[in-house]
């Protein structure tokens, strides 16, 4: 594998990191057939090894793999090329965070998941479930104030949101999505950081989600995960991670 790519906070946009790029390159050899259908992968001591790269970056690249349903674990025996599947399964072109056009066009689809998951849960939610969500609100304050960026964090939070729908096949999407959604969210939380009104009206915004979803007001649930996922964009704009233009909202009514 090349050297590890440098990315920024505005950088980061257009860059592979070497697990998307191990990601590839597994997924290319599974449809090649250079790696066929029941085979085992390799250990990742020697994927690690084999590529130059840390076990950490071999993990994050063989999620990937198994999130688009290419690889299977079995328990005792490691990780094995699945038998192809009778249908092709959702998958996003490697290249969809490589211009600011496509991220904008991800965090649409997010802001349109995210909605109806919220109204969902404002309907469905048990208390216990409520009783996580703020739990997870808890966690992502202190993940801000240890200094860390809080992404593990925040996609917590909207997993228990998915999962508060009731509907496992959120779960399933959410966790699909997340590896596309990861580096956005770090460039997102990372421009937040740099300024106290951004972060403080991040978490006024997912009060009000919560809220909403704890008193079981699907309408205001709806509107404040739109909201969020609008102001988001715009943040992005205003602290100068996108350009003027780049991030057309219009305001949630």
């Amino acid at each position: 594998m090349p050297a590890r790519a440098g990315r920024g906070v505005a950088g980061g946009l257009g860059r592979e990191t070497l697990a998307d790029r191990l990601a590839v390159l597994l997924a290319t050899q599974i449809h090649s057939g250079s790696l066929g259908p029941g085979e085992r992968l390799p250990t990742e001591a020697q994927i690690s090894a084999t590529h130059g790269v840390s076990r950490s970056v071999v993990r994050e690249a063989v999620h990937r793999v198994k999130s688009r349903g290419l690889l299977v674990s079995r328990q005792g025996s490691g990780v094995f090329v699945a038998a192809p599947a009778p249908h092709r399964p959702l998958e996003f072109d490697p290249s969809v965070l490589d211009s600011v056009a496509a991220v904008v066009h991800v965090v649409e689809v997010r802001r349109v998941l995210e909605s109806e998951m919220a109204a969902l849960a404002a309907e469905r939610a048990s208390r216990a479930q409520v009783a996580g969500l703020r739990r997870a609100l808890a966690a992502i304050d202190a993940a801000a104030a240890a200094g860390h960026d809080g992404v593990a964090e925040d996609l917590a939070f909207h997993r228990a949101i998915g999962e508060a729908t009731g509907n496992p096949q959120f779960s399933l999407l959410l966790g699909f999505l997340e590896q596309y959604l990861r580096e956005g969210m770090r460039i997102t939380r990372g421009n937040e950081a740099r300024r106290l009104d951004f972060m403080e009206a991040v978490r006024k915004e997912h009060r009000l989600i919560v809220e909403a979803i704890a008193v079981g007001d699907a309408r205001g649930a709806r509107r404040a995960a739109a909201s969020h996922m609008v102001h988001s964009a715009q943040r992005l704009v205003r602290g100068g991670v996108l350009p003027p233009g780049a991030a057309r909202t219009r305001s949630v009514r």
